[in-house]
């Protein structure tokens, strides 16, 4: 991937009044080394992070992504970041960005090991050619999660629902689900719940309702999937969170995946059991996802 553009934070405290956070920002070649060896991120995965859709030079959604990287900050027990140093760390990294489609990463560590503050940086490369999927359309497997859908509220040490650096367990998902023939993964409980992909969340369609899963079960509630059900609303369709068992997803009349950078993904096959691509539809969602949303 060829980096555009990388800037590394000195994070400022939540409640740090000023207006202008220039001075706690260090912009680097995004080509050359910037963290030290005892660095959290890389050494426990011990942080969190956003991945913000761009598209010609707007960043899509900025305040449910800080949002939600606040959210997570909470739950990892990280101090809470200053939004508005985000804010203008994420217009440099936007003003960076250049035409198409690109994606700015925001990262907080908890920092090095036994050092006094968190490490934060953004970043700024283009995105991956996205056609094929939202257009053809993408093939996944159900694979189990490891645990029941209550297990977060019994276990919140565990982090579900936070956004955390630690990816290797999704990662390895994708990998068994293309060993399966298939493209990606959808995430089920122990008892039988459909939860979320490994990198984005699930919609369905019943008839003229779009229904995703309830966000329990350690769900990461997804800002691409707010953003179109705001969007359904408004063009008159009904929309539902609910605990869904996983024949809802085999007997859904179409299915997505839907992600910041990817966007709607249809489903054509789950298992290798065909689901209706419903094209027309998909290219409405993708449009409106292309379109400048803040």
């Amino acid at each position: 991937m060829a980096w555009r553009f990388a800037l590394m934070i000195d994070p400022a405290a939540s409640d740090d009044a000023r207006t202008d956070f220039a001075d706690t920002f260090s912009e680097i070649d995004p080509s050359t080394p910037a963290l030290t060896v005892g660095e959290l991120s890389t050494q426990r995965g011990d942080g969190i992070f956003e991945s913000i859709g761009v598209v010609d030079g707007h960043a899509q959604e900025v305040e449910p992504h800080l949002a939600r990287l606040a959210h997570s900050a909470e739950i990892c027990e990280l101090p809470a970041p200053n939004l508005e140093q985000w804010r203008e760390a994420i217009s440099r990294a936007q003003a960076a960005s250049g035409e198409g489609e690109a994606v700015i990463k925001l990262i907080l560590s908890r920092g090095v090991e036994h050092g006094p503050t968190p490490t934060a940086w953004v970043t700024v490369a283009p995105a991956a050619d996205f056609t094929k999927p939202r257009t053809e359309g993408i093939a996944v497997a159900v694979l189990d999660r490891g645990y029941s859908i209550d297990l977060p509220g019994r276990a919140p040490w565990l982090l579900l629902g936070a956004k955390t650096l630690s990816y290797a367990v999704n990662m390895a998902a994708i990998r068994e689900a293309k060993r399966r023939g298939a493209d990606d993964a959808v995430f089920v409980s122990s008892d039988g719940f459909v939860l979320e992909a490994p990198t984005a969340s699930l919609i369905i369609r019943r008839g003229d309702t779009f229904v995703t899963p309830a966000p329990n079960g350690g769900i990461l509630h997804g800002t691409t999937q707010l953003s179109l059900f705001d969007h359904l609303a408004e063009r008159g369709f009904e929309t539902a969170y609910e605990t869904l068992p996983v024949s809802a997803l085999h007997d859904a009349d179409a299915a997505w995946l839907v992600s910041s950078v990817r966007l709607a993904a249809p489903i054509t096959a789950v298992d290798e059991r065909s689901l209706t691509l419903d094209v027309e539809l998909t290219a409405s969602f993708n449009q409106y996802l292309l379109s400048p949303r803040d």
